[in-house]
């Protein structure tokens, strides 16, 4: 498929002067040795020092660990794959055949790795500033409506605040469950609140992700109680 850079570039508000790093930006490793690794290890360096310090420059009043939730909101992988989509980064990347075959173009993870890749490349072909610029206008809706900080917090934080301000005691989390071999295990977790006659339960492969998940679904049925 031949598609046109020039118009990448053109959202992007960038024009390379080496094409040989907007290559190696957009070539993912299943084509090859030269790809985009490496790139992608110093966009992610590029992009957190630039959110952190625009988060500094536009909110002045807000914590530390405010700061720190709302620009690991921004860098994650799912906003950089929404973001990559929405420039439809997805149509420019090289693949190879097995990634072409299993839908890589649409994955999250490569559109974001190829994101922060390509920021590595921007970085190192026109400077810190010029990295500063895209960034600028990939996240500009995005720095400018940052979201509600309450919004921030994950499940299980939330359900011990909650429990804390009606004077309940802290939820418990067990393992109830395993299946499947030591390194692709499926961990079941419950998770026990005071008052609650149903614990819910949770499967992932990990335990963290699992107990947040049972920590979501206790926050639902609490709800649904106040309903």
């Amino acid at each position: 498929m031949i598609v046109d850079r020039a118009r990448l570039c053109r959202l992007l508000g960038y024009r390379f002067g080496a094409e040989d790093l907007l290559d190696d930006a957009l070539t993912h490793r299943s084509a090859g040795r030269e790809n985009n690794e490496r790139l992608e290890f110093l966009g992610d360096a590029v992009l957190g020092l630039v959110i952190a310090a625009e988060l500094y420059v536009r909110n002045p009043q807000p914590s530390e660990g405010v700061l720190t939730r709302w620009r690991a909101t921004l860098v994650k992988k799912q906003t950089l794959a929404e973001i990559a989509r929405e420039i439809s980064l997805g149509d420019y990347l090289v693949l190879g055949s097995g990634e072409l075959k299993s839908g890589g173009r649409r994955r999250d993870s490569i559109l974001a790795d190829t994101l922060e890749a390509l920021i590595g490349a921007i970085y190192l072909d026109g400077g810190l500033q010029a990295a500063q610029a895209v960034i600028h206008t990939l996240y500009g809706e995005r720095l400018a409506e940052l979201p509600d900080l309450a919004a921030l917090k994950d499940p299980k934080t939330r359900l011990q605040e909650y429990l804390q301000g009606r004077g309940l005691g802290l939820p418990s989390y067990s393992v109830v469950d395993t299946q499947g071999k030591a390194h692709e295990q499926l961990i079941t977790v419950q998770c026990e609140v005071e008052g609650m006659t149903q614990a819910p339960r949770a499967t992932d492969t990990s335990r963290r992700r699992a107990e947040q998940a049972a920590a979501s679904m206790a926050l639902a049925m609490l709800d649904a109680e106040q309903a």
